[in-house]
């Protein structure tokens, strides 16, 4: 008998609570509606067209601003790809002359000449700096790996710079 009042109680208590809220979201409503229906005075309307330009232009400023980022990307994501290709050439050149001097290449075969003479200027600045081992007049040219690493230490170096360059700067 009592779980009966207290049931009913409650149901009576929740009725009463869902009435009260829809009553109230009925005025909120209708209050929202009023003001919506309401015109604006002229002050209102020109702080409402102020704030609105203010925002348009931020809009359009972070527009162009990211434009001028993906361009400038762009321009060093190219400029990476040809730093890219003249250092593989260069790597293929010393690669190849390396090769040569391993194998004692005749150096009056016109390849051999070729080769040399287009990887002269890579590999002149590096010519003599360690003591290069032959053996049955193959030699082993570490001057030519010394200077495929520090033309590979400069490579990544410029790449990384160029990655700084366009890197997107983001704010929050």
């Amino acid at each position: 008998m009592q779980d009966d009042k207290l049931a009913a109680d409650e149901a009576r208590r929740l009725a009463q609570h869902e009435a009260l809220k829809a009553g109230v979201e009925g005025d909120v409503n209708s209050e929202i509606a009023a003001r919506a229906d309401r015109p604006t005075t002229r002050p209102e309307a020109e702080r409402m067209e102020h704030v609105a330009g203010e925002f348009r232009g931020k809009a359009l400023d972070e527009v162009v601003e990211t434009e001028r980022e993906v361009e400038r990307g762009r321009g060093a994501a190219r400029i990476s790809q040809v730093v890219d290709f003249i250092f593989w050439v260069i790597y293929a050149l010393l690669a190849i002359r390396f090769l040569l001097a391993l194998l004692a290449a005749r150096s009056t075969a016109g390849f051999v000449k070729f080769i040399y003479t287009i990887s002269d200027p890579f590999y002149a600045p590096f010519k003599g700096i360690v003591a290069e081992p032959t053996a049955g007049g193959a030699r082993l040219a570490l001057s030519i790996l010394l200077a495929i690493v520090v033309y590979a230490v400069l490579h990544l170096g410029i790449n990384k710079l160029l990655r700084l360059v366009a890197h997107r700067k983001t704010e929050i």
